[in-house]
């Protein structure tokens, strides 16, 4: 069946819950995971000579914010005695990043929420679940929220 997994995380309720879906497959199949958190580089338009100071700022922020996503999954993962590694992305799109994600983990599943935080980009930019969805190379599994 499956044997790696890969969850993109965002810190949003429905994404754990996705997570959670993961680590219970991963468990019954003995598959790997890996967890994902796809920090957007594109909302950052920096003008003037603080444009670098901004970014940097920037940039740590969503690090951190990362790192709080991946933790609050991270845990659950080693309760269950599921094999796993985190990574932190950058890309200029969410979809792109997770299934770049997705080919440099060799993941032969991607499991994630319907939808994330980004309610405001969703609705300017699309879903990012439909975006994966419409461009995966391997299957994806969308869990519904529970919100």
């Amino acid at each position: 069946m499956f044997k790696h997994i890969l969850v993109p995380v965002d810190g949003s309720k429905t994404a754990l819950h996705a997570a959670d879906t993961a680590i219970e497959l991963a468990a019954k199949v003995n598959a790997n995971i890996t967890v994902v958190h796809v920090i957007h580089v594109y909302p950052y338009v920096g003008l003037g000579e603080g444009a670098v100071e901004g970014l940097d700022q920037y940039l740590s922020a969503a690090t951190a914010s990362a790192n709080n996503a991946i933790a609050a999954v991270r845990a659950r993962i080693e309760a269950a005695g599921v094999a796993f590694e985190s990574r932190i992305a950058e890309s200029n799109t969410i979809w792109r990043g997770i299934l770049d994600a997705a080919e440099h983990a060799e993941t032969d599943l991607i499991v994630m929420g319907t939808h994330g935080r980004g309610m405001i980009d969703r609705l300017l930019l699309g879903s990012v679940t439909q975006r994966v969805l419409s461009h995966a190379s391997v299957p994806v599994m969308v869990v519904r929220g529970t919100d």
